[in-house]
């Protein structure tokens, strides 16, 4: 029974249901796979969107195995927050009055989402999860007790509550090239920390290890550093779920053990060390690199061609065809074309070729990127034109990155190991693995770039709490000192609204509640990490007859209440 087959059944059941006693139990389904999707604030079940993007990118995917599935939106209130725009003014508050709906309509989600998962008699279907914004926090919040066995892969879009401890600080770690978390997918902005309303910790729970991934767009104000909805109502015109389909396709594959149809455009510029050592196995370079750029275009990507030598030969790096004119005729005319000559010293001028090659170059967004240099000879580091070894790495990075993979003999494969490591690239010395090699780069997926590192980053605005001090029945005010602009103000993860003045006062709390008042400072166009403080009020106590809530008003801005 395939994908769609499943839809028509559903309804066919649903008829069928409809139509007989109550009390009749019915059997459930169990498809191979099926895939939820949690939608954000606001969202129409079934017609929202993010959830037919997501749903249309993974099921063009799996029609093509043989795989029984079926698509669920979860059935959850998903609880609209009244505004699209939320910017940096007054103006923008996200129904200010309803601090506590938010958090209860996360739960029920969460609740939701365990009992499908974890209360399914359906032990042979696994599970594929999305969500996005409050969506995101449905499931991010829910992988601490759902059955990890069950699940096959989590993805998570503009989540609020996001989490990369590699973003903190003033120059984070992300940004100066350190390690990132592996659930990181797609988050450019290298300052990225928390989430808006904070941060699950950890965000990839042990026994979801590998299973875990996040898409954050560039400048996203719900999970980046800065401060733009606009990139936040953008994940389906940025192609960022096509882009996660990819990821979430290829684990369904692994998972099932069969075999992916489905590739991922490729840009592959192959870089041919051409001094005169290299005569002797030159033509069995070529033959590789016309093998690969033939795999390459009849996927429908695009190959690029080049030779090296030596700066001090001299030899500038020649360009004998581009992605956008590199026919099979015409690169096997031009192979043809390059010939080893010259050189006298062993290292050559790789590094500056390298990033000429990368800067020369029209990258495709979107396409898997590979930079494939055939070589018998180290490099210089740094180049005879000062080009050194973090340039070039840099430079990859910021396109997408552009992994580099390197084919060598075996004395050198040590020193080419950095360049590939630094790149998530491959160093290969045996012809006997080649063709591996090219197996490898055409099964690879990433698309869009991890980070982008930045050395001008906008400084963080700081803020620190003064005082905090009940005013009278169920009233807090919160006096702070900040160099924001502004300060965000969130009540129990439900932002409250926007104000300028060194405090806050906040009506209408109760004891019941574990009342946590966050504020971020907020800078032209980038927010400082959240401060937060629980308001802990004297003269309440639980009693079982307190059933009703007191909803607390928004902040005394002196234009709402």
């Amino acid at each position: 029974m395939r994908g769609k087959k499943c839809v028509y059944l559903a309804l066919a059941v649903g008829l069928i249901m409809a139509s007989m006693p109550s009390g009749i139990a019915q059997a459930e389904s169990c498809p191979d796979v099926r895939v939820v999707f949690a939608r954000g604030s606001g969202g129409e079940r079934w017609v929202d969107k993010n959830y037919l993007e997501y749903k249309k990118t993974i099921e063009i995917k799996l029609v093509t195995t043989d795989l029984d599935y079926e698509f669920i939106d979860l059935d959850y209130p998903a609880i609209g927050i009244g505004v699209d725009d939320i910017g940096v003014a007054a103006r923008a508050f996200f129904g200010a009055g309803e601090a506590y709906e938010f958090g209860e309509s996360v739960k029920d989600g969460v609740k939701k989402l365990d009992k499908l998962i974890n209360n399914s008699g359906c032990s042979k279907t696994k599970y594929v999860l999305g969500g996005y914004s409050q969506g995101a926090m449905v499931v991010s919040k829910a992988l601490g007790s759902l059955r990890a066995d069950r699940v096959i892969y989590a993805a998570t879009f503009g989540d609020p509550k996001l989490y990369l401890p590699e973003g903190q600080g003033v120059m984070p770690a992300a940004c100066r090239g350190g390690k990132l978390s592996d659930y990181r997918m797609y988050v450019p902005d290298c300052a990225a920390y928390k989430g808006l309303l904070g941060a699950y910790i950890p965000y990839e729970p042990e026994d979801f290890t590998g299973k875990v991934g996040t898409w954050c767009n560039k400048r996203d104000i719900f999970c980046s550093s800065h401060l733009s909805m606009s990139d936040h109502l953008a994940y389906v015109s940025e192609n960022l779920y096509e882009d996660a389909s990819r990821v979430i396709f290829d684990k369904i594959t692994q998972y099932f053990g069969i075999e992916n149809h489905i590739s991922s455009p490729h840009d592959t510029a192959i870089v041919i060390d051409s001094t005169g050592s290299m005569a002797s196995m030159i033509d069995e370079y070529k033959a590789e690199a016309l093998r690969l750029a033939t795999e390459t275009l009849n996927s429908g990507g695009r190959v690029a061609l080049y030779d090296y030598r030596d700066l001090d030969d001299p030899y500038e790096p020649v360009k004998h065809c581009g992605f956008n004119d590199c026919t099979l005729e015409i690169l096997q005319e031009e192979l043809q074309n390059i010939t080893a000559d010259g050189g006298g010293d062993t290292p050559e001028s790789l590094l500056s070729a390298s990033f000429k090659v990368m800067t020369d170059l029209e990258w495709k967004q979107g396409s898997t990127k590979s930079l494939v240099v055939l070589t018998d000879a180290d490099f210089l580091s740094p180049d005879r034109d000062g080009m050194s070894f973090d340039e070039v790495v840099q430079l990859s990075k910021r396109i997408d990155p552009v992994n580099f993979y390197i084919i060598t003999t075996p004395e050198y494969a040590e020193m080419y190991k950095a360049l590939a490591e630094a790149t998530d690239g491959k160093v290969v010395t045996d012809f006997d693995e080649l063709s591996l090699l090219i197996d490898y780069i055409m099964s690879r997926y990433d698309s869009l770039p991890r980070v982008e590192e930045d050395d001008a980053l906008e400084a963080k605005p700081s803020l620190t709490i003064d005082e905090v001090k009940q005013i009278g029945d169920g009233a807090m005010k919160v006096k702070f000192t900040t160099n924001g602009h502004k300060v965000l103000v969130a009540l129990n993860e439900r932002v409250l609204g926007i104000i300028e003045e060194p405090e806050v006062v906040i009506h209408g709390l109760t004891g019941v509640n574990e009342n946590i008042l966050t504020l971020i400072p907020l800078g032209d166009d980038v927010r400082g990490e959240a401060v937060s403080v629980e308001l802990k009020l004297s003269g309440y106590g639980r009693s079982s007859s307190e059933n009703e809530e007191v909803i607390p008003k928004a902040p005394n801005t002196g234009k709402f209440s």
